[in-house]
């Protein structure tokens, strides 16, 4: 298993995919803090004038020559009301949320893995215990053919016989494919096919110890509630950063300029040096600004409601989990007592029917009941190492770290690190 959950940790495309969305939300820190540095720019031109002279009636050209302006200029914000400060903590904040998702998405990927291994494991078993059922069903008819030729049963028996063996056939059909589809939703989310996997184990060592505890854990570590709550934050910082469009703009320009053969005078030039301070008040614009403030705090609100939806989504999903566990250890008991006591109980009808206490109805019917309740037994075991599973991804504490996976664990904040005081350069930290 944990083989499994290591390479589903390291290829899920799904996965992987998350990954790329945070490395892409931590890039808006940057972009952000853009509004604290100066812009520069260059602009060139170049034209083509010709001075003529008249004499006596005739045109004559004296010169020919290339006007060219260069100009470099420089501007730095000084004050905007607080919006670059603002939109630098709500990127942060964005980033954060981002990465709760990212771990969301682990725990969903791991617990698709798990589910995806087990499966593979119960419908391996499964296809086993039907096709022994066949083999069992068919020397069971063989038996029911002869007596029948000695005349120690009938007709019928020996149809019950038929029907049974091409009814145990058919399941084994049925497995057979139920086993292909679990291969490869195995395949798909682990990324590779299933070689020789080995029983797996409940997590149970990992788990809380009540369903308080269990409660209580996932309220404070659960990444959907915590990406919730950055989103609050993101919204609340959006109020913050649209009211700062009420307040005055504070720019400064400078610019340096040359003006090489102006007007058509040959080897004459002029140069400018300028410094501007530029501060502009907003007045009224229309209503537009006082919409949107009052539009980003309806959104705040907005944002609350939803992780209080989440807290409850999330403690009713551990409440679920949680009882869906400790179901699965009671069944698991009470199907092994089942398998027992029908193991018994068929032996003592094939007894009974040999001495002709008991039919061959009877006799297949002990065995479709153990059949049943061996394959019970079994599903029962693979729910509840998938509810471990799905049990400590409901506390939120589902990771490779925690499940000790060999594997190297991936760090978000690596990229942000290599991203979030970058100035130049178009290329990834990756080299794309």
């Amino acid at each position: 298993m944990s083989g499994a959950l290591a390479k589903a940790y390291g290829y899920n495309p799904d996965l992987n995919q998350q990954r790329a969305a945070t490395r892409a939300a931590d890039e808006g820190v940057p972009r952000a803090t853009a509004g604290w540095r100066p812009v520069l720019s260059a602009s060139s031109s170049i034209g083509l004038a010709a001075t003529k002279t008249v004499d006596r009636g005739l045109i004559k050209i004296d010169s020919n020559t290339l006007p060219r302006v260069n100009t470099v200029s420089v501007t730095q914000t000084l004050y905007n009301g607080g919006r670059t400060g603002n939109t630098v903590r709500q990127a942060e904040s964005t980033v954060m949320q981002s990465r709760e998702t990212l771990r969301l998405s682990e725990q969903e990927t791991l617990v698709a893995a798990s589910t995806a291994y087990m499966n593979v494991l119960r419908d391996t078993a499964l296809l086993q215990l039907q096709n022994n059922n066949v083999d069992v069903l068919k020397e069971q008819l063989k038996q029911t053919e002869d007596r029948f030729q000695v005349g120690e049963v009938t007709r019928t028996d020996v149809a019950q016989s038929q029907a049974s063996l091409a009814q145990g056939q058919a399941n084994a059909f049925q497995a057979r494919f139920d086993l292909q589809n679990s291969i490869a939703i195995y395949r798909q989310v682990i990324g590779e096919q299933p070689r020789q996997l080995e029983p797996a184990r409940p997590v149970e060592i990992l788990l809380p110890p009540s369903l308080e505890a269990a409660l209580a854990l996932s309220q404070k570590e659960h990444p959907r509630i915590l990406a919730a709550l950055h989103a609050v934050d993101v919204a609340a910082l959006n109020v913050t950063v649209q009211e700062g469009a009420l307040l005055p703009t504070l720019t400064a320009t400078g610019t340096a300029s040359v003006n090489r053969e102006p007007s058509g005078f040959p080897n004459y030039q002029t140069k400018s040096l300028s410094a501007v301070a530029t501060l502009n008040v907003p007045l009224y614009e229309g209503g537009a600004t006082y919409s949107a403030i009052r539009q980003a705090k309806e959104l705040v609100g907005q944002a609350r409601l939803q992780a209080d939806q989440q807290r409850e989504l999330v403690r009713s999903g551990v409440i679920a989990a949680w009882g869906g566990f400790q179901t699965t250890k009671l069944t698991i008991q009470s199907f092994q007592a089942q398998v027992r006591a029908n193991e018994i109980a068929l032996a003592g009808v094939r007894e009974e029917a040999k001495v002709g206490q008991r039919t061959t109805l009877d006799v297949l019917n002990a065995q479709q009941t153990l059949l049943n309740s061996r394959v019970s037994l079994v599903t029962a075991q693979r729910n509840q190492v998938v509810a471990s599973y799905a049990l400590l991804a409901a506390t939120g504490q589902l990771s490779a770290a925690i499940l000790s996976l060999r594997v190297m664990t991936y760090d978000s904040t690596l990229h942000f690190d290599q991203v979030k005081d970058k100035w130049i350069g178009t290329r990834t930290p990756d080299g794309n």
